[in-house]
C-alpha cells in the first residue's frame, strides 16, 4: 500500500500508461452547498474546519490523466463530470428516509456491464470526512469490478475506507489525499485498524 500526501496530477505523472487496473475515485463536485440546508456552514466536527474546503472540482487534464494511467475507471459523482456514456452506471442506495439528504449516488464506470445498485445504511458516527463512504461499499465495488492481483488507485483518499477494504480483500493500493489534516487523519484510522486486525 502507497499513499502519500500531495496534488494527484504529480502523483498520475509519475506513472505509465495504464499502469492501473482500475481506479476508484470519488472526487469534489464543487455543489453550492449553501442551498442545501446550510450544510455549507457546518464544520466537521473530528476536525474542526470548514468542510467546503476540499470541495473543488477536478479539470479536464484531471480525468484525462486519471484515463491515461488507468485501464478502468470508477467515478463517484460521475453525474457531475463532462465524461462520456456508459452502460454501467452504479447506484448506492443509501437507505438514508431523511429529506435533506440524497437517498442515493451514482458512479459512472468504464465498464460495459449493466447497471447495478448496492445498498448499504450510510446513517453512521464518527466520521472523519464529509463525504466518507462505508468500507462495505469499496469492498463490493472490488468484489465486483477488480480482479485478483489488479493494482488500484484511489485520488482522493478522503477518510481512508478503500485502504481498509483493500487490505481487507489484499488488493496494491496506491492513493493520495492533498489536505494535510484529512491524510493524518486518514493515516491513523488506517493504523488503528491494521493493530485492531493484528489482535484477533
Amino acid at each position: 500500500m502507497n499513499i502519500t500526501n500531495e496534488c494527484n496530477m504529480d502523483l498520475m505523472s509519475r506513472y505509465e500508461d495504464n499502469y492501473f487496473d482500475l481506479a476508484i475515485v470519488d472526487p469534489p463536485y464543487e455543489l453550492d452547498k449553501s442551498s442545501t440546508s446550510g450544510a455549507g456552514k457546518l464544520k466537521n466536527r473530528a476536525l474542526n474546519k470548514l468542510s467546503t474546503d476540499w470541495d473543488i472540482a477536478p479539470s479536464k487534464e484531471y480525468f484525462d490523466e486519471l484515463c491515461r494511467v488507468s485501464k478502468n475507471q470508477i467515478i463517484w459523482g460521475g453525474n457531475y463530470f463532462d465524461l462520456p456514456p456508459t452502460r454501467g452506471i452504479i447506484c448506492w442506495d443509501k437507505k438514508q428516509p431523511f429529506p435533506n439528504f440524497s437517498a442515493w449516488e451514482m458512479a459512472w464506470t468504464s465498464f460495459y456491464k449493466p447497471a447495478k445498485i448496492f445498498r448499504y445504511n450510510n446513517r453512521r458516527k464518527g466520521k472523519i470526512h464529509p463525504t466518507q463512504k462505508p468500507v462495505k461499499l469499496y469492498e463490493w465495488l472490488l468484489m465486483n469490478y477488480a480482479k485478483e492481483g489488479d493494482k488500484i488507485l484511489d485520488t482522493h483518499l478522503g477518510s481512508g475506507s478503500i485502504a481498509l477494504a483493500c487490505h481487507n480483500l489484499g488488493y496494491d493500493l496506491t492513493a493520495c489525499e492533498l489536505d494535510k489534516e484529512y491524510y493524518d487523519a486518514a493515516m491513523k484510522r488506517i493504523e488503528q485498524y491494521k493493530a485492531q486486525i493484528q489482535l484477533f
